[in-house]
């Protein structure tokens, strides 16, 4: 798989992600309703976390960007939904692919 796609759905499991455990955090902390939230979008989130950090790592190298974009890259999977516009941004910034050879 193309290592731009694997950061985009990274970066946006991240940030659904992060939804969740923000939720799961009103629920436990402000109604005390329940900890289960925390409890599974705390994991979830922690798993997505590295998964975005790893195909951050991995999409630079291929795609050779500079120090900075990584680092903001990097940066952007701290804030919450922040790995959204990171994404959004990176995207719309990419050279455009290569046209496909004509068949005759």
């Amino acid at each position: 798989m193309e290592p731009f796609r694997i950061f985009r759905v990274t970066a946006i499991a991240e940030a659904f992600s992060w939804t969740g455990l923000l939720v799961g955090m009103y629920l436990k902390y402000v109604t005390e309703t329940t900890e289960a939230g925390v409890w599974l979008f705390g994991r979830l989130h922690g798993a997505l976390f590295i998964a975005y950090l790893a195909a951050t790592l991995w999409v630079a190298r291929a795609e050779r960007w500079s120090l900075w974009r990584v680092l903001f890259g990097l940066a952007a999977s701290i804030p919450p939904l922040t790995t959204l516009i990171f994404e959004r941004w990176v995207a719309r910034r990419r050279p455009a692919a290569e046209p496909a050879a004509a068949t005759a």
